[in-house]
């Protein structure tokens, strides 16, 4: 199931709505006044490229703030703009929007589409709920969905993740607020609406923290990846991530789930056994499809293949022949592509041709995001070429004073976070990772903890609906009180900071990503 724009614009509030329309109108405007501005200022530390760059990262930052038009459109508008305006030649500005890392998104979304449409999301459900001890209990069934939520969203993208979890959440909801809790009334208690409040958190912390356990569970960890490649000359392997990715979501989720205890405790007792829910569940997963099997045989595949580089660097080494020829040939991106094309030529049907997937329904996959992500690494690496991001690097660490790898490591993960609040999350990593290299480069540290932790804390915005689309999503279910949001989501913001920097501040020297 996806989310769109549209969808998640029509759940907001008509102030919300109001406010939007106001922030995309002015937005419109100042956009080129930033455009102007930036380019009328002498900067006599840029060469004219550099200079025509910097005013047309303005227009791109303002209106993927504000959000006027499309971001992906932005992020295709500047490129453009770079060309047009002398920055770079169409090959040098087009080129990275065929990235190996952009194939790795396409296979990887055409996968996620297939599981979505075969239904195997409810079957992951069904088993997870109807483990003896979880589907009665309300504080279990809690902790069993942010769990299905997370490892969803592991794989498939946060939004399409939380998408998949809140028909069934409600589901849940309203099958606790019929059946009688113990030692409480039949109508609806002060518990039982903040419980409803913490599940629906629950849906959209735990997508967006599931997001950081992989490389393709959430577009930042690409863009991170893709940057630091680039832009620092070191690869982190699809293994690498997972081996602190994991840790991180296991410390997050265990904090998530301690806030969310607190701030909306469940109703006591246990509830009836004659839960409806999963009976309705259970007959559509009773039996699996031809095209269920071929989706998970393609999953599965892919898994396996993206994180065999890193046990054979386990096993043999990582200066191993045996090593090397297995990561030359298992690139992610082709190993994503090969497991997405089984789904198309396997059939579920010979007579009638049919397979798991058509094309039709593969090219409804998120090509804004794909787009997005190319124009982000598009107009990183030219920051770096044109010496602007060395610039602006250089300036905010003299004026802060941050010199040491582990303080500059806090203010990338601060700025990741603050950025995310307000824009979403790939644009927040296409413009905080870029300056944060340069900073790390210029105060003559390794740049990989800071834009890890860029990265990382672009993927937490927890206080508003607009922060991110599983924010926005679970907002509109009617379900969360914005105080509530913005309490939960504060907390959140902060210790979620503190542990960002502890994982990376531990797993970073022991894992060589350094």
């Amino acid at each position: 199931m996806d989310i769109d724009d549209d969808m998640v614009q029509a759940r907001l509030s008509p102030q919300e709505e109001k406010f939007e329309w106001w922030r995309q109108t002015i937005g419109l405007f100042i956009g080129p006044v930033v455009f102007f501005i930036l380019y009328l200022l002498p900067t006599p530390s840029l060469s004219m490229e550099g200079h025509m760059l910097a005013a047309i990262l303005g227009l791109v930052i303002t209106y993927w703030i504000t959000e006027p038009i499309p971001i992906p459109v932005t992020a295709l508008l500047g490129a453009a703009l770079c060309v047009i305006s002398g920055v770079a030649p169409a090959k040098a500005v087009l080129s990275p929007f065929a990235d190996p890392i952009v194939f790795l998104f396409i296979g990887s979304f055409m996968i996620a589409k297939a599981m979505s449409l075969h239904k195997l999301d409810r079957r992951f459900a069904y088993y997870i709920f109807s483990i003896k001890g979880i589907g009665n209990n309300p504080l279990s069934l809690l902790i069993a969905c942010g769990v299905i939520v997370a490892l969803i969203s592991m794989w498939i993208s946060n939004t399409a993740a939380t998408a998949i979890m809140l028909p069934i959440g409600i589901g849940v909801i309203r099958t606790i607020e019929r059946f009688p809790v113990v030692g409480e009334a039949g109508k609806l208690s002060g518990t039982q609406l903040r419980y409803r409040t913490g599940f629906m958190l629950m849906i959209a912390y735990g997508a967006s923290i599931g997001g950081i356990a992989t490389p393709v569970g959430s577009p930042p960890n690409l863009i991170t990846m893709g940057m630091i490649e680039s832009l620092a000359d070191f690869r982190i392997t699809f293994f690498q991530w997972m081996l602190f990715g994991v840790p991180l979501l296991v410390m997050m989720f265990i904090l998530l789930t301690l806030i969310l205890r607190f701030l909306n405790p469940p109703p006591g007792g246990k509830l009836s056994d004659n839960i409806e829910l999963l009976s309705g569940i259970k007959s559509e997963v009773n039996i699996w499809s031809r095209g269920e099997m071929y989706t998970m045989l393609s999953f599965c595949l892919a898994v396996l293949l993206w994180v065999f580089p890193g046990i054979t660097a386990g096993l043999f080494g990582s200066e191993s022949e045996i090593y090397k020829s297995v990561k030359g040939v298992l690139d992610e991106g082709i190993v994503a592509l090969i497991a997405a094309s089984i789904l198309f030529i396997i059939p579920t049907n010979w007579e009638k041709r049919t397979f798991a997937m058509t094309w039709g329904q593969a090219v409804k996959i998120d090509w804004g995001t794909i787009m997005l992500f190319g124009g982000g690494l598009s107009l990183g690496k030219l920051m770096f070429d044109t010496g602007v991001a060395k610039v602006i690097g250089t300036r905010l660490a003299d004026a802060g004073g941050f010199e040491g790898l582990w303080s500059i490591t806090a203010l990338s993960i601060i700025i990741g976070i603050l950025v995310s609040e307000t824009t979403s999350n790939t644009a927040s990593a296409s413009m905080v990772i870029p300056v944060m290299i340069a900073v790390a480069q210029a105060a003559g540290v390794s740049p990989i903890p800071p834009a890890l932790g860029a990265g990382l804390g672009a993927s937490f915005g927890f206080m508003l609906p607009v922060s991110t689309p599983p924010n926005a999503i679970v907002y509109g279910s009617g379900m969360v009180p914005i105080l509530s949001m913005v309490k939960a989501g504060l907390i959140f913001d902060i210790l979620g900071f503190i542990m960002i920097w502890i994982g990376l501040r531990i797993l970073c020297p022991v894992l060589g990503l350094m």
